[in-house]
This record gives C-alpha cells, structure tokens and sequence, in this order.
C-alpha cells in the first residue's frame, strides 16, 4: 500500500480521534502487514477483494496469531478500506461482510491486596533511584495510571495542596485523580530528596527523568517494576497494567462504585470497567467455598 495513502487516513483518525502514538503505530502495522502478505499474492490493495481479505485471516489463524491481535488487525483494515471507499480509491469496503473473530473475554489479572503492599516496600530507600521508584509504584497504584500516563507525568500536572494529579488520557481527555495521602506524601519526599539529584537541569518539568532529563520509557519502569516483583517474592505475573487492575479490582472489592471507578480509570464506556466486577464475583464465590460449610 501506499505509505501516502496510509498517512492520509493515519492523519485523519488523529485529528477525528486524538489518536496516541502507540495506536497509531498499531494501526500501521496492521495495514502493513496486509500489504505485505497482498504483495506476496501479486494484489494491489485497490484491487483486494473479500476473498483476498478471508484468505489473509485464515492464513493467520494457521500462524497461530491470537484472536485478540487478529480482531485489532481486522479492525484497522476496515478503518482503511472505509477510508479508501469514501476518497473514491476503491469501489467496494471489502471488510464490511467480515465478522470479527470470536475472542474469550479473560478476567485482566490482578494482585493481593498483601501482594501490592510487598512490591510498594520492595525498593531500597536508602538510594535516590529507590525513593523514586517508590515514589512510581505508589502513585501508580494510588491513582491507577496507565504506564505512559506516569512516566510522562510533568510537574504542572501535579497539585500537591490539593492532593490532586491531572491526567492527560486516551483521545486527550483530561481527568483529575486523588493521589491519597501515603502517595502525596512519598510524592513530596521524592521531591525534596530523590529527583534533584536525578534532573541535571532545575528548570526541567519532567517528574521522573531518565536519560538526559527526557522521560523515562515505559520499557525502563516495566523492567524497575519486573525487579522489583522478584525481590518481593511474587510469584503471578507482574507489570504496571496489572498493578492498574489491582488498583480497580481493589477499589470494586472495598465497594467503590463502578462509575467512580470508570472515571477514575478514564474509560469512555462503562462496559470497559465492568470487567472488574467479574473479578470481584470470583472473589466472593472464591471466600464462600472456603468458609461456607456447605461451600
């Protein structure tokens, strides 16, 4: 396919949906990869039909690729080919007649309450890196923060009176999250004590920089998360998304509402959120078996 052509729809969804750069990325791929394989086939894009299109699915299905990932490839397609149908590069959308793949709906995996108390305690305080990871892995868990939302936080997106994090989510939508007092307050001794000696520029607004004053990756604090988890001895699987679903499933467990907890999250349809209380109704049928007598 044409890299203009993919631009050009790759620039529409960014100003129709505020697409982040990950997503957008996402959507690259995907239409790439259909290229690629169409290229194989000697098939232009412009002249793909439905067959092509249910050849190429099932082709991956013998790849053994997820149904997750099969159903965001297909999803990106039908973006594309709508796309191409209205500036009149193609007469037919040949994804419009393609079902989406049947998909499992897994619960997201979640952590102890006593599990998340090991992994906040696991950093060694006594160096700067320590407090500051403590400091991320408190806010984290306090606010539920997706992982690029906490490494790119700035210091004005921070409201230490108020206890407050401004959060700027998916499709640019902005949130206010409470920090708590245990995260404002490691929050405030990360400041005082840790981040001076990590910044070389004072005049910098990034909250936790890694090389040259730039934020820190995600891979970086994935890979601070991974250690961490080991010297607290967990044994399930642990990254910053799974710390976010401890921070909703706990919530959910302690009675929080579930459109606090969609806010809170910064998801734009509740159906999203309500995967949480799943988890929750497994807890409590978990706790009747264990102490009913006739569990």
């Amino acid at each position: 396919m044409p890299n203009t052509s993919i631009e050009l729809f790759l620039n529409h969804l960014w100003l129709e949906k505020g697409l982040s750069e990950n997503t957008r990325a996402a959507y690259k791929r995907d239409i790439d990869y259909f290229s690629s394989w169409l290229e194989q086939h000697h098939t232009a894009p412009e002249k793909a039909s439905t067959k092509n299109l249910t050849d190429y699915l099932a082709w991956r299905h013998t790849q053994n690729f997820r149904p997750s990932s099969t159903a965001r490839a297909l999803s990106s397609l039908r973006g594309y080919f709508r796309h191409l149908l209205r500036e009149g590069k193609v007469s037919q959308d040949i994804t419009q007649h393609i079902d989406m793949p049947k998909q499992g709906r897994p619960l997201p995996k979640s952590l102890t309450e006593a599990d998340v108390e090991n992994l906040l305690a696991a950093p060694d305080l006594n160096t700067e890196i320590g407090i500051r990871d403590r400091c991320m892995l408190e806010l984290l868990y306090a606010c539920g923060l997706r992982v690029s939302e906490l490494v790119n936080l700035s210091l004005d997106q921070i409201n230490l009176r108020q206890g407050i994090v401004r959060i700027q989510g998916k499709g640019n939508k902005e949130r206010l999250v409470p920090m708590g007092e245990e995260a404002l307050n490691w929050l405030q001794k990360y400041l005082r004590e840790s981040r001076p000696f990590l910044i070389n520029n004072p005049d910098n607004r990034v909250l936790f920089p890694g090389r040259n004053d730039n934020p820190m990756t995600r891979q970086t604090f994935w890979h601070r998360i991974k250690q961490h988890a080991v010297t607290a001895n967990i044994q399930s699987t642990v990254s910053p998304h799974v710390v976010r679903h401890a921070f909703a499933t706990h919530l959910l467990n302690n009675g929080a509402d579930l459109r606090v907890v969609q806010l809170l999250l910064g998801h734009s349809d509740l159906s999203t959120t309500q995967i949480y209380t799943h988890i929750a109704q497994q807890r409590l049928r978990e706790l009747h078996s264990s102490h009913h007598p006739r569990g």
